[in-house]
């Protein structure tokens, strides 16, 4: 079965176009409101930043072979239980016959404060996953093949997450790989360690600047992190699923 991509590169291009327009526009309502949140809060606090990759998600999801598949979006269903906490909230669960096919986590990060939010998403990434798959090992989902677990990031395309950060490590040396490396290349790490480790199905980073708005522009850091191995990924285990469901 040949995998449907759903022309998947217009579509993140618009959903680049809809998460800095969604920011600008919760940032404008709450300017014109009087309430205004410091910093760049302004701008996330709306909660639809990333509506954009839900869409291409959706997409993927039904042009191969899940089109029956429940999709869930809404708060109050996106709960699964964990191994070390009672449960997490996932940004995306896809059900089929009784069985998880798939939970999703997207993310964002811009500046000025690239430094300390990367720490908190690299700690938030590993935590999630590694409380997941214990559960999984315990039989929190009953007995079902490895379910999708994937990790999508866009991070502002700027000066801050571009240039090179010094290491401070003053006991013991840091692994060779994040000498002099920029946070944009800390999150390509990442994301490769993350698939590497087996904590995610896959796990995707993509850069953008704010005049995106205008165009849509991005920018991918490598082919094993980028979005093309995000969505062929998540197309071929749909299709598995649909194969071995029916």
């Amino acid at each position: 079965m040949t995998l449907d991509l759903v022309n998947y590169d217009v579509k993140v291009r618009e959903a680049v176009k809809a998460f800095w327009g969604n920011r600008d526009a919760a940032r404008q309502k709450q300017i014109e409101s009087g309430n205004v949140d410091q910093g760049e809060r302004a701008g996330v606090t709306a909660g639809k930043n990333m509506d954009g990759f839900i869409a291409l998600i959706l997409d993927i999801i039904r042009a191969n072979g899940l089109s029956q598949a429940e999709i869930h979006q809404s708060r109050a269903v996106l709960a699964l239980p964990g191994f070390f906490r009672p449960t997490k909230l996932w940004d995306l669960i896809v059900m089929y016959k009784g069985e998880l096919v798939a939970a999703i986590e997207l993310k964002s990060q811009v500046g000025p404060s690239f430094g300390n939010n990367f720490n908190n998403r690299t700690e938030e990434a590993i935590g999630t996953a590694h409380d997941f798959w214990t559960a999984y090992r315990e039989g929190a989902f009953g007995e079902q093949p490895r379910p999708f677990v994937g990790w999508l990031i866009l991070v502002e395309d700027a000066p801050g997450s571009r240039s090179e950060v010094h290491c401070a490590s003053p006991h013991f040396p840091v692994f060779r790989e994040f000498e002099n490396t920029s946070y944009l290349k800390r999150y390509d790490i990442l994301c490769r360690k993350l698939v590497r480790e087996q904590l995610y199905t896959t796990a995707s980073v993509i850069a953008s600047p704010r005049e995106a708005l205008d165009n849509g522009s991005y920018a991918q850091i490598s082919d094993m992190t980028n979005i093309r191995t995000f969505v062929t990924s998540l197309a071929g285990h749909m299709a598995a699923t649909a194969a071995r469901l029916g």
